[in-house]
């Protein structure tokens, strides 16, 4: 009887251990719950903000960024002219350069940026080996024109060719930051001839950016790179083509894709040599294979990581880019001051841009570029007075970029070709880039060339231009 009490009091005993133990637990599990709806709806939430598809935004195609709104269609003939005003000022200018010492330690490398002894190479071969009559007439060997699109005088070369026996198709190429014009001119000639194996040649419409080089700079806020597509858009409706083709590295790719994705049905195909894809959810799957590099980056992940050394390189190279989003007025006018000043500015982003190395060698790899092509950038910028205009995109992009990242989250349809150069500053796998333009027709992966590909390499861009093309006009069919 004695044990049946006991084994009562035991069973009772363990009961309410039980409920305790259970009642002690309830709210932590009530929580836990809560917690793993709460994480899995943001999760979600998450998860569509990323990936969901906005809406095309609704854009004024007619905004006018001049002082003179009134309608204009005229195109005008232009030629670019160095005068012996602008010249006279140079020599001036020149006299009164003050060389900076050049530290002992960086005998051996261009780490603190262009240095003075590459810069004495640049600013000899300016004083005594750069004929400006030469010169100008070798800028003027294509049709220049302005015409005024949107309130403002837009300059552009009109390449035809003189080939009647094949077809013509119309290309507009767009150039970047600090290029120019120039970047495309040792290209033309070899896209406006015919060569074996392809039954047509190309039409070329270089323009010059608004703000950049002969186009005048916007009056008003607000021009960043989406408008500046619109703009290009009805540059191209003013020259007769309804339809076209459409290239674009550095900047002019932030344009030319915008121009693919506002106007699918007037861009044929779309050529890029910084192929990347702007969206936020590239962005994250790019942190992804930070932990799985092989995953994302296949064989081309040294390319992309390692992560913390790609941030060190953005973190000592993107500074001049910090600045001319905050302060372009400010760094313009010490930049339009000088054009020896200018000169290192723009030469030492190209030299650092087409070749991360470049940095170690002696003359920061000015040995890899023509001189005089260098120059003739520079006096694009110097004989315009472009260079604060020009900076002050960077800032507009940054204030717009509520709509440029909508717009960086549409695909496109358009047909697309992607030329990755190895020292790119940024690289999107295929399966990343397919997510912006979904009908990637062809990659050509190159072992060599940076951001200023057109400068740097201008028959491999033209060799790889004319094998985009080709398979577009082939889609056609």
């Amino acid at each position: 009887m004695a044990k049946k009490k006991d084994d009562k009091k035991s069973t009772q005993k363990s009961e309410n251990n039980v409920k305790q133990h259970k009642a002690s637990f309830s709210p932590f599990f009530l929580f836990a719950s809560i917690a793993v709806v709460i994480f899995s709806v943001s999760a979600l939430q998450f998860y569509i903000t990323l990936t969901s598809v906005p809406d095309l935004p609704q854009l004024d195609l007619d905004k006018c960024w001049g002082v003179n709104c009134s309608v204009d269609e005229s195109i005008r003939k232009f030629r670019i002219v160095f005068s012996d005003a602008m010249l006279e000022n140079i020599r001036r200018k020149f006299e009164t350069y003050r060389r900076a010492t050049r530290m002992k330690s960086l005998e051996e490398s261009a780490s603190y940026g262009i240095n003075s002894d590459a810069l004495g190479q640049v600013f000899a071969h300016w004083q005594f080996k750069y004929k400006y009559p030469a010169r100008q007439r070798y800028f003027n060997h294509y049709e220049h024109f302005k015409t005024k699109i949107q309130g403002l005088d837009v300059h552009f070369m009109h390449v035809k060719p003189q080939s009647k026996t094949v077809k013509v198709v119309p290309v507009l190429l767009l150039h970047g930051f600090p290029s120019s014009i120039k970047e495309f001119y040792e290209a033309i000639p070899l896209l406006t001839e015919p060569r074996p194996g392809y039954d047509f040649v190309f039409e070329i419409i270089v323009p010059s950016l608004p703000g950049f080089g002969f186009s005048q700079g916007p009056v008003r806020q607000g021009l960043s790179a989406y408008q500046i597509a619109i703009m290009m858009r009805n540059l191209m409706q003013r020259l007769g083509h309804k339809q076209y083709y459409v290239h674009g590295g550095n900047i002019g790719h932030n344009i030319g894709t915008h121009m693919a994705t506002l106007f699918p049905r007037e861009v044929l195909g779309y050529h890029t040599t910084f192929p990347i894809n702007f969206s936020r959810v590239a962005d994250l799957m790019w942190l992804v294979g930070s932990v799985f590099p092989k995953w994302v980056g296949n064989e081309f992940a040294d390319r992309m990581y390692p992560l913390s050394e790609k941030m060190a390189y953005y973190l000592e190279e993107f500074g001049s880019l910090h600045l001319q989003s905050t302060k372009p007025d400010t760094i313009g006018i010490a930049l339009q001051d000088t054009p020896l000043g200018l000169g290192a500015y723009i030469i030492d982003r190209i030299l650092a841009f087409t070749d991360p190395t470049h940095k170690l060698k002696e003359d920061g790899g000015l040995s890899s570029y023509n001189t005089t092509d260098l120059i003739d950038n520079v006096m694009v910028y110097w004989s315009s007075g472009s260079i604060t205009t020009a900076m002050r995109l960077y800032k507009e992009l940054v204030k717009n970029r509520d709509i440029e990242e909508v717009l960086a989250q549409i695909p496109t349809p358009v047909p697309t070709w992607a030329l990755r150069p190895k020292h790119e500053l940024y690289h999107s796998p295929d399966f990343i880039l397919r997510w912006k333009y979904p009908n990637l027709v062809g990659v050509t992966n190159f072992d060599e060339g940076g951001h200023y590909f057109a400068l740097e390499k201008p028959t491999v861009f033209a060799d790889d231009l004319f094998k985009a093309v080709n398979s577009f006009l082939k889609l056609k069919k």
